[in-house]
């Protein structure tokens, strides 16, 4: 079982595209969450995240960072471990 994944967005964001395509391309099933269209979406993803930028990525609890973030986690072998629950 993998940790569920959720991806704060906007319609219109490069990165968002390449974060989704990144974990489609992973078989990985997340949760997208639009917060161009919803302005109180907008406010918990600040809150959890400490952020305004999108994407903002949460495997489980654990807040992940953009797509930058996600692709270094990727190429350091991290992304797996995280997505099975066994990484820290």
């Amino acid at each position: 079982m993998s940790a569920p994944v959720t991806i704060y967005s906007t319609r219109f964001c490069g990165s968002c595209v390449r974060a989704k395509a990144l974990l489609e391309a992973k078989h990985v099933p997340y949760t997208e969450v639009l917060v161009d269209l919803d302005s109180e979406k907008r406010v918990e993803m600040v809150q959890k995240s400490g952020r305004r930028t999108v994407p903002q990525i949460f495997i489980g609890a654990r807040h992940v960072g953009g797509f930058d973030d996600l692709y270094a986690l990727e190429r350091a072998g991290g992304l797996e471990p995280l997505l099975a629950g066994r990484a820290d």
